[in-house]
């Protein structure tokens, strides 16, 4: 007799190709390509609102910003270290100050310096400008031509601070006056100008020539 499950036709399994073995292994896996994202490590992000303040800071503020970085830096230093550190800092002030004073001297030096330049001409026109004083006491320079010369020699003396010395009846001072004769005179209580025979003169406090005068003495 024959069995009715005989008769049913046989459902084959479904067959899975490839073996459950065989999967891809995590290295056989193929990499997402894309671009690559910068993780900043230190600092606010370029843009954001940290930088934006940091940007915003005076100079005044980033130099205190500065000297509490390089305090703290300090306060991280061992003894030598802060040692060495105040020793560097003393010789670049002590550097700064003989800068400035060179600076003071070399100034000083180049003024000193045009002052006897200038009063170097000077002093070898005094004889022309006695020669104009003297034209002027007897009357050559008082109209035409020579008037205004001498007007514009004097005017050019008077820019370089020349000043004439030696005046009637001053009291004698041996620094800027020149004794070449001494007139007893009665009544006379000390020593006094009695008469200016060669002006002298000054450029400024330095006596270029000393004025030739007589002097008056008690008698």
């Amino acid at each position: 007799m024959t069995d009715p499950k005989d008769n049913v036709p046989n459902e084959e399994e479904p067959q899975v190709e490839g073996d459950a073995t065989n999967a891809a292994e995590p290295e056989d896996l193929i990499e997402a390509e894309g671009p690559d994202v910068e993780v900043p490590t230190d600092g606010p992000a370029a843009g954001g609102p940290a930088a934006d303040a940091a940007n915003d800071l005076s100079p005044e503020d980033q130099a205190l910003l500065d000297d509490a970085a390089r305090g703290i830096a300090e306060d991280n230093l061992s003894a030598a270290d802060r040692d060495l550190v105040a020793e560097m800092r003393a010789d670049m002030l002590r550097a700064q100050a003989e800068l400035v004073n060179f600076r003071k001297r070399v100034e000083r030096d180049r003024e000193a310096n045009r002052e006897v330049a200038i009063a170097e001409v000077v002093r070898a026109l005094l004889p022309a400008l006695d020669d104009l004083t003297r034209a002027e006491a007897h009357g050559d320079l008082a109209e035409g031509p020579m008037q205004v010369i001498g007007q514009k020699i004097r005017g050019g003396f008077e820019k370089f601070k020349l000043v004439q010395i030696g005046e009637k009846g001053e009291a004698f001072d041996p620094n800027i006056h020149e004794a070449i004769v001494q007139l007893p005179t009665p009544g006379a209580t000390g020593q006094t100008v009695a008469d200016v025979v060669e002006p002298g003169y000054k450029l400024g406090e330095r006596v270029l020539r000393a004025a030739k005068v007589a002097v008056a003495v008690p008698a």
